[in-house]
Parts: C-alpha cells; structure tokens; sequence
C-alpha cells in the first residue's frame, strides 16, 4: 500500500494547505484527498510541484507499505 504523507511534510515546513494549494496551483478540495490518503493517483506534475513547494523529496510524500496477508 502506499501512503501520502503530505501532512508530516506540511507541519514540518510550517505551511497551511491554502499556502500550498497557491503554491501549487491546486484546489483545496484535491489537495485535502491527497492528504487524507484518498486519492486514486496522482499526476508527476502535481507531485513536481508539491515537492518544490515543501523543497522535500518524493519518498518524504509517499511511502510504501507491504499489505498484512
């Protein structure tokens, strides 16, 4: 499974998810999905962008956890 870890990132840049949205060039609404781990996908633009915007790497956003079987 992987998580989105855009939160951690957030709080440790300081930055409020409307400074990231204009930032970004995002919505509230879809920035707040990738938050709470409900998105589907993700584009490697809007990943780009986010990763400029909390000068932050692309593992510190996702992460990969194996499924408990």
């Amino acid at each position: 499974m992987i998580t989105v870890n855009l939160d951690v990132m957030m709080a440790k840049r300081k930055m409020s998810l409307n400074t990231l949205s204009d930032k970004v060039g995002i919505t509230l609404a879809n920035l707040s999905i990738l938050k709470n781990n409900k998105a589907k996908a993700i584009r490697f633009s809007t990943l780009d962008a986010i990763c400029k915007a909390l000068n932050c790497e692309v593992s510190d956003i996702l992460t990969f956890e194996n499924d408990p079987e």
